[in-house]
């Protein structure tokens, strides 16, 4: 049977907590879920749980993708407030947290569960602002395992969308954009992206399509982001070869040391690409580890190439972070949702065009 995957409507779910008072915005750290299941359920689920969400990704040290926290279901109330939250027990369960959901579902939500048409359940906003509340169940407890483990990257997607987005809100404060950058390059080139004030403009190379803003340059903590752009481009070269060698060509040419004997490369272990959607267009999405050729520096990169119909044109989003002294997941995950501010100029709105025009005068 074919699943169904949707945000419930609140008329189908009778969340008996939810408040029509003024929400504030949820608490706590973005990479930590709270998991709200009896001990028992848990002792079977953990180790799933962990395998899904709290997968080690490289940066290249070893860090978890989330942090999980269990709590008893009883204690709900005082954690209402979290960002993250998972609420997960198999229906046929004895325990208080499977009876916590079988009385807040809708009796046709219940019937879809039995089928096995629905296993995941969310409610944005319920209890607070910007906040993730994930319903996780299943007939059996068997069932709820495998579900979980077959929709792992679906049920993570949902949480770094989540998240993104609260950062997304952070990071672009008008006090701390730089409007006459982003019109110049807007004006200049045909797109637009994001530029805080303490980036600088560390290349404008219009003969080679190629533009390198840097953050804090030596530094313990550097951002690099690059737009590079190939005109009269053709789709078929949008694979993950041409990206790694189109990659390392632009990093050769670009990401140099100062005395010009060693270069940016994509190190060989950890590099993953895959399709996504990059603002309704087609995109291959690759995160991985860069390196000097020298062995001397290295950290975590995430790069978006996609082909723009409109202007026939193949570009290369590209954010690095250097950062040796520091964990760095939450660092690319800043850069990540800054590369997914551009837009190409169709795409930016007349008052916000004509608005940053008006930064030129």
């Amino acid at each position: 049977m074919k699943r169904i995957f949707t945000f419930l409507a609140v008329a189908i779910i009778g969340f008996a907590l939810a408040s029509c008072n003024v929400k504030k915005p949820a608490v706590g750290l973005e990479d930590e879920i709270y998991v709200f299941a009896d001990s028992t359920d848990y002792y079977n689920l953990e180790g799933t749980l962990l395998d899904v969400f709290a997968k080690i990704i490289y940066t290249p040290q070893p860090e978890k993708l989330f942090k999980l926290k269990r709590k008893d279901i009883s204690l709900l109330g005082e954690y209402q407030d979290r960002k993250n939250i998972i609420i997960v027990a198999p229906l046929d369960s004895k325990g208080e947290t499977a009876k916590y959901i079988k009385g807040i579902l809708d009796s046709n939500v219940t019937k879809l569960v039995m089928k096995d048409s629905v296993h995941v359940i969310n409610k944005y906003d319920l209890w607070a602002k910007n906040q993730l509340v994930m319903i996780l169940t299943a007939p059996t407890m068997e069932k709820l395992k495998k579900d979980i483990l077959f929709d792992h990257d679906r049920l993570v997607k949902y949480f770094q969308k989540i998240s993104n987005e609260r950062l997304y809100q952070k990071l672009y404060a008008p006090i701390y954009e730089n409007k006459k950058l982003e019109a110049k390059l807007l004006k200049k080139y045909g797109w637009l992206i994001y530029v805080q004030t303490d980036y600088l403009l560390a290349k404008d190379d219009s003969l080679n399509n190629f533009v390198w803003l840097r953050r804090a340059p030596n530094t313990n903590v550097e951002r690099w982001v690059f737009i590079n752009w190939i005109d009269n481009a053709s789709p078929v070269y949008l694979n993950k070869d041409s990206v790694y060698a189109l990659r390392n060509r632009l990093t050769k040419k670009y990401y140099r040391a100062t005395d010009d004997t060693s270069y940016v490369e994509i190190a060989d272990d950890y590099i993953t690409t895959t399709p996504v959607n990059f603002k309704g267009r087609y995109a291959l999405m690759t995160q991985g580890l860069w390196r000097m050729t020298d062995q001397s520096m290295g950290g975590p990169f995430v790069n978006y190439t996609f082909y723009d119909e409109k202007t026939h044109r193949i570009y290369m989003l590209d954010a690095s972070i250097y950062a040796p002294k520091y964990r760095k997941k939450q660092i690319i995950q800043q850069v990540d949702v800054l590369l997914q501010s551009f837009m190409t100029k169709d795409q930016v709105s007349k008052d916000k065009y004509d608005d940053l025009m008006d930064e030129l005068d």
